[in-house]
C-alpha cells in the first residue's frame, strides 16, 4: 500500500516558483533537470529588431531617395553618361579601323585616297586668295547653320 501512495505522490505535480523569476512544473521524475530562465528578450534580440527596423524604413525610402538624388545630380550623370558613351564609341571606332587595316591591300588603298584628296583639298580652296575666301564663307555658313544666330564677322 505504501508504494501505491508513493506512486500517486511521484506523479502528482507541484508548481515550484524559483528566486530568480524561473518556474517549472516539478515532479519526481523531473525534479534533476536544469531550469530555464524566464523568456526575456535579449540585447542580440533587441538590436537585430532594432536593425531590421532601420533596414525595412531604407527600403521604403528608397524610391524618394533616389529621385531626389538623381534629380539634383542630373546634370553630372548626364556628363558622365556622354563622357563614357564617346569612350565607348572612340573604342568601337579603333577597333572597326584596327580591324580593316589587317586586311591585304585595304590599309594602302584608303592612304592613297586621303593623300589624293588633300591635294584636291589644297589645290581646290587654299592656293588663291578668292577660293579661301569661298572656303571661309562656306565655313561661316556652317556655322551659322550650326549655332543659329548672328556670327560675328572678323574684321580684315
Amino acid at each position: 500500500m505504501e508504494t501505491k501512495d508513493l506512486e500517486q505522490q511521484q506523479k502528482q505535480s507541484v508548481d515550484v516558483v524559483y528566486p530568480n523569476g524561473s518556474s517549472t512544473l516539478s515532479t519526481v521524475e523531473n525534479q534533476n533537470l536544469p531550469l530555464l530562465p524566464p523568456a526575456t528578450e535579449s540585447d542580440f534580440e533587441y538590436q537585430m529588431r532594432e536593425f531590421q527596423e532601420q533596414i525595412s524604413a531604407f527600403f521604403s525610402n528608397l524610391p524618394d531617395n533616389l529621385s531626389r538624388f538623381f534629380s539634383k545630380y542630373k546634370q553630372s550623370f548626364t556628363v558622365l553618361g556622354l563622357i563614357f558613351a564617346a569612350y565607348v564609341g572612340l573604342r568601337v571606332l579603333f577597333a572597326v579601323l584596327g580591324a580593316i587595316n589587317d586586311i591585304i591591300l585595304v590599309k594602302p588603298t584608303f592612304e592613297l585616297i586621303g593623300i589624293g584628296y588633300t591635294t584636291w583639298f589644297v589645290f581646290r580652296y587654299l592656293l588663291k586668295s578668292s577660293t579661301r575666301e569661298e572656303l571661309g564663307a562656306e565655313i561661316r555658313l556652317i556655322k551659322k547653320q550650326i549655332f543659329g544666330g548672328n556670327i560675328s564677322e572678323p574684321l580684315n
